[in-house]
């Protein structure tokens, strides 16, 4: 058993924004729960909470995934 945790090192040019801190961060710095990313270019990673807001709401919308028959759209319908 390790007694320390090696931390992934962070490549240069991979963004990612640090949803506990707030911040962007080039490579990761903080733990992969507390982030999204990686992101190409630190623009995109700075806005990374205003896309998961479009897509949550793009998924919000598909037909797909709409529940109100009951199916939510899995594919896996138990007969």
């Amino acid at each position: 058993m390790a007694l320390f945790k090696r931390r992934t090192a962070g490549k240069p040019g991979e963004w990612y924004y640090c949803l506990k801190h707030g911040t962007v961060e080039e490579g990761p710095q903080c733990r992969a729960a507390d982030r999204f990313g990686p992101y190409e270019t630190r623009e995109e990673a700075a806005h990374a909470m205003e896309t998961a807001r479009e897509r949550n709401e793009e998924w919000r919308e598909d037909p797909r995934w709409n529940d109100e028959d009951g199916d939510k759209g899995s594919g896996d319908k138990k007969t």
